[in-house]
């Protein structure tokens, strides 16, 4: 039997009103753009490389109903590593905040309760852009909207495990992806 022809456009209007509210999930930058290179102040100061390694200014908007908390990842699918490279994860940002300053990795004034994971490069914090010589990769910067206040990990996670937990809890995510080559 098929639905009325009201309550399939009921249905219908409730679907669509539903997918414009999860496109208004947003990330912005003042410092990073989508599909622009990088500038010097956000690659990474070694492994051959020379930049300022600040972290970039993010702010994001119209989180989804339900968020109890913001976790954020950067990350570089091209990495010659067959596991891409993790820049930076971020983890229980609080639900009331709804921004990041340029350098905040680094000068560590991130919202209170914040928690930065050990990068790819051994520090914990913001590693910046290094793509071999000539290469051209992408750096995915996105924030996870998630339906629990704290991820639960242990003490100096892997990467891996905290890519799973924001998975897991993930209500919705939003992306901006920079290039960079040198």
């Amino acid at each position: 039997m098929f639905p009325k022809p009201h309550a399939l456009g009921l249905a219908i209007a409730a679907s669509l009103a539903s997918a414009a509210h999860a496109q208004d999930f947003k990330l912005t930058s003042t410092s990073i753009a989508e599909g622009a290179q990088l500038t010097s102040e956000f690659v990474y100061n070694g492994f051959g490389c020379t930049g300022g390694n600040l972290s970039p200014q993010l702010s994001w908007s119209n989180a989804p109903e339900g968020t109890k908390s913001f976790a954020l990842t950067a990350y570089d699918p091209d990495a010659p590593t067959g596991s891409g490279w993790w820049h930076w994860n971020v983890v229980n940002i609080p639900a009331s905040a709804n921004s990041l300053e340029e350098g905040v990795s680094n000068d560590k004034t991130l919202p209170s309760g914040s928690m930065e994971i050990t990068n790819d490069y051994g520090s914990k914090g913001f590693g910046g852009a290094c793509p071999p010589q000539g290469e051209v990769h992408r750096y995915i910067f996105t924030i996870h909207a998630l339906g629990v206040p704290v991820l639960d990990l242990p003490e100096n996670p892997s990467n891996a495990l905290v890519g799973y937990m924001i998975g897991v809890n993930r209500l919705q995510s939003a992306k901006i992806t920079a290039v960079f080559s040198h």
